[in-house]
């Protein structure tokens, strides 16, 4: 498949159009929801939720948006709050593991992994490798965060109307940094799916080769190399397990922790922990189950 640069444009153009549609609602929502301080009627449900990650308990709809949906409605959420640099790097550990559940754990149900096993993998890492990000020096994180992202202080309004049309003006500024991202990412990406080198090895088994490509292109390309294998009954439990395992903890790691960079989010952390945990973790569990 050679690179196509029509084809990567259409791609874009359909991603940001889903982008605009969910950043700009969701952002205006969660601007008059927090103006008005209607959330503290919401979110005290999930109130030991963001305390384990050291958050605020007005980040609580950013989470739950994330988990269920995906990382743009959880961006859309949280950009209104005014997090600091540390903030933005423990949502970006935790939702980077654990979003889009719904979706990722169908995809991982088709290589033999249980939802069960899968949603609760990735919630206890996501809740463990954000509470430690949460418990490190305030030193390690930028106090420099792009201040024309986000709003950490709302200014008094006159009226709803003027409250609306200011998120309106800074939803639309945000979703124009994320499109402006994740189109140069898809060019980037549809470019590396291209390379002769991952033709070659997608058409075989090739358990590293397929980790790879997860942690770089997300869980759909990287467990989708293996699908038909699996199915056939070419690959062993505990390598389905691995790789299983690995991904979901550390995929689409350029374009997640990217999302998070634009707000301050320290992406070495990010990057660093979510690798880490991913060979940890996976390691351990294949090591002491009884997968054949």
């Amino acid at each position: 498949m050679s690179f196509s640069v029509q084809k990567s444009l259409r791609t874009s153009l359909k991603s940001s159009w889903t982008i605009l549609k969910l950043i700009v609602p969701i952002y205006i929502l969660a601007d008059v929801l927090f103006y008005y301080n209607l959330l503290s009627h919401i979110t005290f449900i999930f109130k030991p939720l963001v305390s384990l990650l050291g958050l605020p308990q007005e980040a609580a709809l950013a989470i739950v948006s994330g988990l269920f949906l995906n990382l743009y409605a959880a961006i859309a959420f949280a950009a209104p709050l005014g997090l600091d640099a540390k903030e933005w790097t423990i949502l970006a550990v935790f939702l980077g593991i654990a979003h889009a559940l719904i979706v990722e754990t169908e995809i991982m149900k088709r290589l033999g992994l249980s939802r069960i096993y899968s949603i609760l993998l990735r919630l206890s890492v996501g809740l463990l490798v954000g509470g430690l990000t949460s418990k490190l020096p305030q030193s390690w994180f930028s106090s420099k965060i792009l201040q024309e992202a986000v709003t950490p202080e709302h200014p008094v309004y006159q009226s709803l109307f003027d409250l609306v049309q200011n998120s309106l003006y800074e939803s639309l500024s945000l979703s124009l940094k994320v499109i402006a991202l994740v189109t140069l990412l898809i060019f980037f990406l549809d470019f590396i799916k291209s390379l002769t080198i991952i033709e070659k090895h997608s058409q075989k088994v090739n358990s590293g080769f397929s980790i790879t490509v997860g942690v770089i292109l997300g869980i759909t390309y990287g467990a989708g190399i293996l699908i038909s294998e699996y199915e056939k009954g070419i690959l062993k439990k505990k390598e389905i397990l691995f790789i299983g395992t690995y991904l979901m903890i550390a995929h689409a790691i350029i374009e997640d922790t990217l999302l998070f960079v634009i707000f301050g989010a320290n992406p070495w952390l990010i990057v660093g922990l979510r690798l880490l945990f991913a060979t940890l973790i996976a390691t351990l569990i294949v090591r002491y189950s009884k997968a054949t």
